[in-house]
């Protein structure tokens, strides 16, 4: 089934954000997938907001393991702890970088990655996996990023019990 994303002519995040938030909503009720749901997730947040990278990492066997993205070529498995990847799966909190060059132990999975923010994704009361986010421009997330793509999230999480992983 094609898909139609309304996303409103602005460079406003606040404004995209509250747009897709009831489009992510329907795309993700209805379908029971995870992969199928992860994919169309990046998909969506890519064309409304152009990010250099976007994608997930999920758990598997005490790693966190490359999932759905869409952009460069990407690390496939992160550390407990490692990165900011593995340091928002730990903290199990969204860690905003507005330089990855100042973020101790930071992992370059590119060279053209400037900032980055990675938001955790629970499933009862446990991280399940994480959103990662790069931009090739330095400071390129703030606060409105942050609530917007964990309110994103939320509704995945919301999600998570029902589908098929």
């Amino acid at each position: 089934m094609a898909e139609t994303l309304f996303i409103p002519q602005t460079q406003n995040r606040a404004e995209i954000y509250e747009a897709l938030l009831p489009q992510v909503e329907a795309i993700i009720a209805q379908e029971k997938d995870l992969v199928a749901n992860l994919a169309n997730f990046v998909a969506v947040l890519k064309e409304a907001l152009g990010f250099f990278w976007i994608g997930f990492y999920w758990v598997k066997n005490d790693e966190l393991v490359l999932a759905p993205f869409q952009g460069t070529l990407a690390c496939t498995r992160i550390g407990w702890g490692k990165g900011v990847c593995g340091t928002a799966w730990q903290k199990a909190q969204t860690i905003l970088v507005p330089n990855v060059e100042e973020f101790p132990g930071h992992i370059a999975c590119s060279s053209l990655s400037k900032s980055e923010i990675v938001v955790p994704i629970f499933e009862a009361d446990k991280v399940v996996g994480v959103l990662d986010i790069d931009s090739d421009r330095l400071n390129d997330f703030s606060e409105t990023d942050q609530k917007g793509l964990e309110s994103l999230v939320k509704i995945l999480e919301k999600y998570l019990p029902t589908m098929q992983k």
